[in-house]
C-alpha cells in the first residue's frame, strides 16, 4: 500500500456514506413525506450529506492529483459505472416512483427533484466517460515523484505520457488490443513496476530484448560490447544542487543510437554489473545513474529489474506543470519536450 492510501479510502468510504444517505432519502423517504406533506422537501441530514460530498469529492481528487495515492484510471471506472449505474436506476425505476408520489399528494411531478446524488451522476458520467478515453487511448499525466531521472526531469515535474505510442491497452488491465510501435532506445518510459504493478516508474529505456548490458567502474554504459559515447559536460546546476551529492555532481551528453540526452553522476558508489535482457523484455535505467533504482537491481522487491513489455504504459513526451521544487515552481520548464 502506498503512503496516503489509508486516509484516501477513509475519505472515499465517508464519501459512499453520504451517496446512500442522499439515494436512501431521495429514492425512498421523500415520496413518502410527500404524500403526507408535500412542501416537506428534502431533509437536513440529506442537504448535509451533499454538501459533505462535493468537499470530500474535492479532496480526494486533490490527492490523487498530488499525491498518486490509488491507481487514477481504476478510480475513473469505478466511479464513471457507479454514476452510470445510479443515473440508470434512477430513469428506469425511481423517477417513475417520483411522479406517481407526486401524483398522489396532488403537486405536480417536478415538486419532488431528484436526489442531488442522481444530479450528479448524470452530469459527471459523460464527462468521466471522456476523460477515461483521453487518459486511456491518448495521453495521460503522471508526476515525476523523485531525482532518479535528473536533470532530464525533476522531483515536481507533471509530465504528458502518450498512450498510443507502443499500442492501445485497456485501462486498469492494460491489455493490449492494438499494436501502434514499439519501444526505441533512450525512449523516456512510464511503466508498471513488477514486482507491484500498482506503482509507475519512470526511466530511460538502454536495453532492448538480447541486448548485453553492461556498466564499468566509471559509469560508462555499453550495449553489446559497444561504448555508448558520452560527452562531459558542466557540473550540476538546478535544484538540489547543495544536497551533499549534487554539489559538484559531474554530468555528460549521452548518445544511444542518435538519441542525445544530459546524464547525470550523483556523488556515490557506481552499480556496475553485466546483463543480458530476456526475449520480451526490457532494460531501464535512470539520468541520475547514481541515484536511481533501475533494473541494474535484479533482485530488490521495489526495483524494476527486466520489464515485461506487458508493463509498459506509455512515452514520456512534454512537461505540463512544475511543483514542488524547494525554491517554487520552476514556469520556465512548462512545455519543454522530454528528450
Amino acid at each position: 500500500m502506498k503512503d496516503g492510501d489509508g486516509l484516501f479510502f477513509v475519505l472515499l468510504y465517508a464519501a459512499l456514506a453520504c451517496v446512500l444517505v442522499i439515494l436512501i432519502d431521495g429514492w425512498v423517504l421523500e415520496p413518502r413525506r410527500a404524500v403526507r406533506a408535500p412542501a416537506g422537501g428534502e431533509s437536513w441530514l440529506t442537504r448535509l450529506s451533499g454538501y459533505a460530498l462535493v468537499g470530500l469529492s474535492a479532496v480526494m481528487l486533490w490527492r490523487l492529483f498530488r499525491y498518486e495515492a490509488v491507481d487514477f484510471s481504476l478510480m475513473l471506472v469505478i466511479v464513471g459505472a457507479a454514476s452510470g449505474l445510479i443515473w440508470g436506476a434512477d430513469r428506469l425505476w425511481f423517477a417513475g416512483a417520483r411522479a406517481r408520489a407526486a401524483a398522489a399528494a396532488g403537486a405536480p411531478a417536478e415538486s419532488l427533484r431528484e436526489p442531488v446524488a442522481v444530479e450528479y451522476a448524470r452530469s459527471f458520467f459523460p464527462v468521466i466517460l471522456l476523460v477515461l478515453v483521453i487518459r486511456s487511448f491518448i495521453f495521460e499525466p503522471f508526476r515525476i515523484p523523485s531525482d532518479s531521472m535528473m536533470p532530464t526531469l525533476y522531483d515536481g515535474d507533471f509530465i504528458f505520457v502518450s498512450k498510443y505510442a507502443y499500442g492501445l491497452r485497456l485501462p486498469v488491465t492494460n491489455t493490449l488490443i492494438l499494436p501502434t510501435g514499439k519501444p526505441h532506445r533512450g525512449d523516456v518510459i512510464v511503466f508498471r513496476l513488477p514486482p507491484n504493478p500498482r506503482i509507475n516508474y519512470i526511466k530511460r529505456l538502454v536495453g532492448l530484448p538480447g541486448d548485453r548490458i553492461r556498466v564499468d567502474e566509471r559509469n560508462q554504459l555499453w550495449v553489446n560490447g559497444v561504448p555508448m559515447p558520452q560527452e562531459p559536460g558542466p557540473v550540476y546546476s538546478g535544484p538540489k544542487e547543495d544536497l551533499w551529492n549534487y554539489a559538484g555532481a559531474p554530468t555528460a551528453v549521452e548518445n544511444l543510437d542518435g538519441r542525445r540526452h544530459r546524464i547525470m553522476f550523483a556523488l556515490g558508489g557506481v552499480r556496475t554489473g553485466e546483463w543480458v535482457v530476456p526475449p520480451g523484455h526490457y532494460f531501464f535505467m535512470g539520468d541520475n545513474r547514481n541515484n536511481s533504482k533501475d533494473s541494474r537491481w535484479l533482485h530488490d522487491s521495489d526495483a524494476p529489474g527486466f520489464v515485461p513489455e506487458a508493463n509498459l504504459v506509455g512515452k514520456a513526451v512534454r512537461i505540463w506543470l512544475n511543483l514542488d521544487t524547494r525554491d517554487g515552481p520552476l514556469w520556465s520548464r512548462i512545455g519543454r519536450a522530454i528528450q
